[in-house]
């Protein structure tokens, strides 16, 4: 039988977003809740904590936070705005020495930039400038980043969420 911790923090679950909105409002409301999730997940985490694999591959909370801003900057504003020579990668850059402030404001900055180039978009059928994918001869659209974006985020906020619990037994958003 597994021991819980009786002191660790419980994070009060938010309700998703609004069930009758456009499609945009929509889907920029799902990506922002699944978004705040993964955030709270690293409140009152030590940097150190935070730096801790959580599985035998190296994933740790600060990983998944400064992969997440990586991929939002190369979906929305690499290859759907075209701005860039080269995308993003989470793999070049060692996590010693990063904080969860730094890397939660790192994300905090690539989740505004992406949420411009969603408000400036004329739409969400217009495809972007170039893939990431590199068997795609054209950009995807907005609505596909968004929905990808969407699926990219909840998958890791899972992950951040068993990782989280393994630390100190933190459950919920």
């Amino acid at each position: 039988m597994t021991e819980t911790n009786t002191d660790a923090p419980t994070f009060s679950d938010v309700r998703p977003p609004s069930l009758n909105a456009d499609e945009p409002t929509t889907l920029l409301a799902f990506l922002g809740y699944l978004r705040t999730a993964v955030i709270a997940k690293l409140d009152g985490v030590s940097d150190e904590d935070a730096r801790r694999p959580g599985t035998a591959s190296g994933t740790s909370l600060l990983w998944l936070v400064r992969h997440l801003a990586v991929v939002e900057d190369n979906w929305f504003t690499w290859a759907y705005q075209g701005v860039g020579d080269e995308p993003g990668s989470t793999d070049e850059v060692p996590l010693d020495g990063a904080t969860v402030a730094a890397e939660v404001a790192a994300y905090r900055a690539a989740i505004e930039r992406s949420d411009a180039v969603a408000a400036a978009a004329p739409g969400l059928d217009r495809p972007g400038v170039r893939s990431l994918r590199p068997d795609d001869a054209e950009g995807p659209s907005l609505r596909w980043v968004l929905v990808h974006m969407i699926e990219e985020t909840g998958r890791h906020a899972g992950h951040a969420d068993i990782i989280r619990e393994q630390l100190d037994g933190a459950t919920g958003r």
